[in-house]
């Protein structure tokens, strides 16, 4: 099962630095640098411009701001991600989310509102030419198994 865990977790490119491991609860407000993984319980604030990893085991209510979360377990709150979020079975996610990248892999569940994009972006109205960008891929896979 723990080898299970580490491989569905590769899009990680790093290793976590810290780790709240099950067993263990936190409430507060949380900032670090480089990547954590919560396996345990949190409740309350995370902010940092690196890697929440969000274990199988995990449970997470609050508010994130951070670069990049790949969610694993349970989350319930707003999560703002400025280049990736990730959920991957067995996750489960009730939360209001805003990110430039959003990947939601075949058994893990979320429900909530998303929003995606750059907010300095303008919208485009019917009158203006878009100006041509790279491509970028998104996947979305809302299945309804559980």
């Amino acid at each position: 099962m723990f080898g299970e865990r580490e491989r569905n977790l590769k899009v990680v490119e790093e290793k976590a630095t810290t780790l709240l491991d099950e067993g263990c609860q936190f409430e507060g407000k949380l900032t670090f640098e480089g990547s954590v993984q919560i396996n345990g319980r949190f409740r309350g604030e995370i902010f940092s411009d690196g890697t929440l990893i969000i274990g199988e085991g995990a449970d997470v209510e609050g508010t994130v701001e951070i670069e990049t979360v790949v969610i694993a377990g349970r989350f319930s709150g707003t999560i703002r991600a400025k280049r990736l979020i990730e959920m991957q079975p067995p996750a489960w996610v009730r939360a209001e989310i805003k990110t430039s990248s959003l990947v939601v892999q075949e058994g893990a569940v979320f429900e909530g509102n998303c929003s995606m994009g750059k907010k300095s972006e303008p919208a485009v109205t019917p009158l203006e030419e878009p100006e041509e960008k790279e491509e970028q891929v998104t996947v979305f896979d809302f299945s309804t198994s559980h």
